[in-house]
C-alpha cells in the first residue's frame, strides 16, 4: 500500500485549511472513519490531514475511585477512560491510531504554542505509536494558504520539546493541585451533609479567588465619609460652563459654607489661562489580554467569549492565532498587502489607501514579546461565511486597532482657565482634538470626547450666576468585572493568556460570585476562609507565581520537570494532611453554608400575592415536575403557585418584569439563546399570545 504523510491538527477547520493549501489543485477530498473527518491532498506524494478536538489524552490518576486523597501517582490516558462526558473523543483517537498505520511521515501542524504542542506530542506518542521522537514541526502564525505553504516547506526536523515539557508539567501540577485540594472540600462537605456537591479550588483559582474576596471585604467594611464639593456656575459669551472649585474634595462643612457665602453674588476674573498641546501616541497591538480587556470595555464580552469569539476568525484565516501574549508586529508581516485587501471593504478604503501612501510602515509596538507568535492582527482575507454580530464586531475592532498602530499620533490641545472669585479659584477644562491622526482609524472605539472653550483673555471679566454646593460622601472600591479580574491576573502574573478566561469561568460557574460586577457569595467567601485558614499558601500569589517561573524555565530547559513536581508533592503533602485530620471541621463549616447556598439559588422573589413569603422552585412529590410557590403556603397563609417549563435550566434573575413587576426567571434550553420568563399570567406583554407559558428573547 503506498505510504503517505499524516498531518495532526487540532480543530477540524484547521485540517481542512491546510488540505485545501497543500493540494495541489486546492480541492482535497473529504472522507469519515465512524462520522470522524479526515482530508487527502494530492501533491507530491498523498497527505492525510487528521484533526483532533482539542485535548484526546489528560492526566488522571493511577487508581480508580474519587473518594480519597491526597493522590499523587497520576498517569496520561484518553480522556473518554478518565472523563465520564468525553466519550465522544474515542472515535477521534481511534481515527489516528488506524490512518497512522500507513504512515511513514508524521507531522505535527497543531497550534504552535504550549497547549497546541501538548496535544500533538500526546496523539504522536499515545495515538501514533510513539512517533513524536521521528516527527516534524508546522508553525504557523494565521490559516491563510501563503503561510501554510511556507509552513509545510520549512517544517521543523523535529517537534518542540521545551514547549512539550512545559505543557505537560503545567498539566501535571494544575492536576495535582486540582485534584486534591477538590476531593478534600467535596469529601468533607459530603461527609457533613451525605449529599455531593462540587467544590473546587487550585494552583490559580484560589490566588484569584482571593482577589475578589480581598476587594468584596473592603465594599463590606467601607465607612463612608463626607466631602462637600463646589462649583460655579459661569456666563462667558452667552454660554453656561460650570467651573469646579480648586479642591475636589472641601473637608469640612463650615468651609464649605464659607466659600458659598464669600462667593454668592460675585462675579469672576480669569486670572490666568494656560494652554498646552500634547501628543498621544496609537496604542500597541492587541495581545490576548489586551482585546479581551477591550471587547469587555467595548462590548461587555466576558474574556472567554471573546476568545471563543476570536478563535473563530482565526480558523477562518480572517486573524492570527489569538492566544499570544505579544505587543509586537514583526517585519516579516506583508503590511502593505494585508491594508491592499482590506481597502475592498468600504468601511476601511480611504483609511487603508492613506496609510499606504505612507512612504514606510512601521508600527507603534510594545514591550511585551511572545516567542511563538506575533500581536494579533487581520491576514487581509475576505470572509467566506457570513459573520454574526457578535464576530463581525471583534473582527472590526482587531481591524482598526491594526491600522492606529501605523497611524499618526492625534494632537490635542488643553486649556485650563483659572477664575478669582472673591479670592476662591474656581477652575474651567477644555479640550480639543487639533488632529486625529489614530483616533480617525479607531473610529467610536477612540472614545475621546471634546470639551470646547470660548476664547478668553487674561484680565476678562466672568458672570458668576451662582455657586453650587453638593454633599458627598466617599465611595467603597469598585468590585471586580471579568475583565479587570483578568487584568488584575495579568498584572500579578498568575496563570497564562489561555487560561486565565477559563478561571474565572470557573469561579462563575461554581457559584463562588455572582453578577457582571462580582459579588461574592456566601459560599465563595467559605471556601476563600477554609483554604485561608488551613492552606494559605494555596491562594498565595507567591506560590503560583514561582511555578510559572519554573514552568517558563523547563520551556528554556534551565529547569526539569522531575524536579518541580516532586516540588509539587512535597508542598502538598503537609497541606493534605492537615485537611484530613480537620476533615470533620471543615465538612461542618462547608455543610451549612452550601445548604444555604442551595436554598438561595431556589429563590425567585418576594411573593406578589401575600407580599411576606418568597417564591421558590419546587419539586411536586407526587408527579416530580417542578414549579413555583410561595413559602407561605407552608404556613397555610398563601396558595400562590405558578406552572414553569419542564425542560432546560431556570435561573432566578434577581429581578422583576419591566411591564408587571412580578418577578422573572431565565430559561435555557440546550443552545437556543437564554428566554426571560415573567411569572405573572396577566403580564401586559403576554397578551394576545395565547395560553401557556410565555417567554421573551432577553
Amino acid at each position: 500500500m503506498t505510504k503517505h504523510t499524516l498531518i495532526i491538527t487540532e480543530k477540524p477547520d484547521a485540517a481542512r485549511r491546510i488540505a485545501q493549501a497543500l493540494d495541489q489543485k486546492q480541492k482535497p477530498k473529504r472522507a469519515e472513519i465512524n462520522h470522524v473527518p479526515y482530508y487527502k491532498a494530492d501533491r507530491d506524494r498523498p497527505i492525510v490531514i487528521v484533526p483532533a478536538i482539542g485535548h484526546l489524552y489528560t492526566v488522571a490518576a493511577e487508581a480508580r475511585g474519587r473518594s480519597s486523597y491526597p493522590v499523587f501517582a497520576f498517569q496520561w490516558q484518553p480522556r473518554y477512560v478518565a472523563e465520564r462526558n468525553a466519550k465522544h473523543t474515542r472515535k477521534w483517537i481511534e481515527n489516528f491510531k488506524k490512518l497512522a498505520q500507513d504512515a511513514d511521515t508524521f507531522i505535527d501542524a497543531c497550534d504552535y504554542d504550549v497547549e497546541g504542542s501538548l496535544i500533538g506530542y500526546t496523539i504522536l506518542k499515545y495515538a501514533c505509536g510513539d512517533k513524536e521522537t521521528v516527527a516534524k514541526r508546522m508553525k504557523y502564525s494565521t490559516l491563510t494558504a501563503k503561510e501554510l505553504e511556507k509552513a509545510y516547506a520549512t517544517a521543523s526536523p523535529h517537534l518542540d520539546f521545551g514547549l512539550i515539557e512545559a505543557g505537560r508539567t503545567r498539566h501535571e501540577v494544575d492536576w495535582l493541585f486540582g485534584i486534591n485540594l477538590t476531593r478534600a472540600l467535596t469529601i468533607a462537605a459530603k461527609s457533613y451533609r451525605g449529599q455531593y456537591a462540587t467544590l473546587s479550588t487550585g494552583r490559580v483559582q484560589g490566588p484569584t479567588l482571593k482577589f475578589i474576596g480581598l476587594r468584596e471585604k473592603g465594599i463590606r467594611t467601607f465607612v463612608p465619609t463626607p466631602y462637600w464639593t463646589a462649583r460655579a456656575e459661569t456666563q462667558i459669551c452667552g454660554r453656561n460652563f460650570e467651573a469646579q472649585y480648586e479642591k475636589a474634595k472641601i473637608e469640612t462643612k463650615r468651609e464649605a459654607e464659607t466659600i458659598l457665602k464669600e462667593c454668592t453674588g460675585k462675579d469672576g476674573t480669569v486670572k490666568k489661562i494656560e494652554i498646552r498641546h500634547f501628543e498621544k501616541a496609537p496604542p500597541f497591538p492587541f495581545d490576548l489580554g489586551a482585546l479581551q480587556s477591550e471587547a469587555y470595555g467595548l462590548f461587555g464580552y466576558v474574556p472567554k467569549r471573546t476568545l471563543d469569539l476570536a478563535q473563530h476568525l482565526y480558523l477562518d484565516a480572517l486573524i492570527s492565532y489569538p492566544r499570544t501574549s505579544s505587543q509586537r508586529l514583526p517585519a516579516t508581516i506583508d503590511f502593505e498587502a494585508i491594508l491592499r485587501n482590506l481597502s475592498r471593504v468600504p468601511e476601511y478604503g480611504n483609511l487603508s489607501a492613506e496609510l499606504l501612501s505612507k512612504s514606510r510602515l512601521i508600527p507603534k509596538e510594545g514591550s511585551k514579546e511572545d516567542s511563538a507568535h506575533p500581536a494579533v492582527y487581520p491576514t487581509g482575507e475576505m470572509p467566506k461565511r457570513s459573520l454574526n454580530s457578535s464576530e463581525r464586531k471583534i473582527w472590526d475592532l482587531i481591524v482598526r486597532r491594526f491600522m492606529t498602530v501605523f497611524a499618526e499620533p492625534a494632537k490635542i490641545q488643553r486649556v485650563t482657565a483659572r477664575i478669582d472669585v472673591n479670592g476662591y479659584h474656581f477652575y474651567l477644562n477644555g479640550r480639543r482634538i487639533l488632529d486625529e491622526g489614530w483616533l480617525r482609524f479607531y473610529g467610536s472605539y477612540a472614545r475621546q470626547e471634546e470639551v470646547l472653550l470660548p476664547v478668553m483673555s487674561k484680565g476678562q471679566l466672568v458672570h458668576v450666576r451662582g455657586i453650587i454646593l453638593e454633599d458627598e460622601f466617599t465611595t467603597p472600591p469598585l468590585r471586580y468585572n471579568p475583565g479587570s479580574l483578568l487584568r488584575k491576573m495579568e498584572e500579578k502574573e498568575i496563570g497564562t493568556k489561555a487560561t486565565r478566561a477559563n478561571i474565572i469561568q470557573i469561579i462563575y460557574n461554581r457559584k463562588y460570585v455572582r453578577n457582571e460586577r462580582m459579588t461574592m457569595t456566601d459560599l465563595g467567601f467559605e471556601i476563600l476562609e477554609v483554604l485561608e485558614q488551613y492552606c494559605p499558601t494555596v491562594v498565595s500569589t507567591k506560590l503560583t507565581r514561582e511555578l510559572e517561573k519554573k514552568m517558563n524555565n523547563i520551556q528554556k530547559d534551565s529547569e526539569k520537570r522531575e524536579r518541580v513536581l516532586a516540588e509539587t508533592v512535597e508542598t502538598l503533602r503537609p497541606i493534605m494532611q492537615d485537611l484530613k485530620e480537620k476533615e470533620k471541621r471543615i465538612g461542618e463549616q462547608l455543610g451549612e453554608i452550601i445548604k444555604k447556598s442551595k436554598l438561595e439559588e431556589r429563590i425567585i422573589g418576594y411573593c406578589p400575592t401575600c407580599q411576606t413569603g418568597q417564591l421558590v422552585v419546587l419539586y411536586s412529590k407526587k408527579t416530580g415536575k417542578r414549579f413555583v410557590g410561595c413559602t407561605n403556603y407552608f404556613k397555610g397563609l398563601c396558595k400562590t403557585a405558578f406552572p414553569l417549563p419542564q425542560r432546560g435550566n431556570v435561573r432566578p434573575l434577581g429581578r422583576t418584569c419591566l411591564a408587571c413587576r412580578w418577578p422573572t426567571v431565565q430559561v435555557r434550553m440546550g443552545k437556543r439563546h437564554p428566554w426571560t420568563l415573567c411569572l405573572n399570567p396577566q403580564c401586559p406583554l403576554k397578551a394576545g399570545r395565547g395560553k401557556g407559558i410565555e417567554m421573551q428573547n432577553m
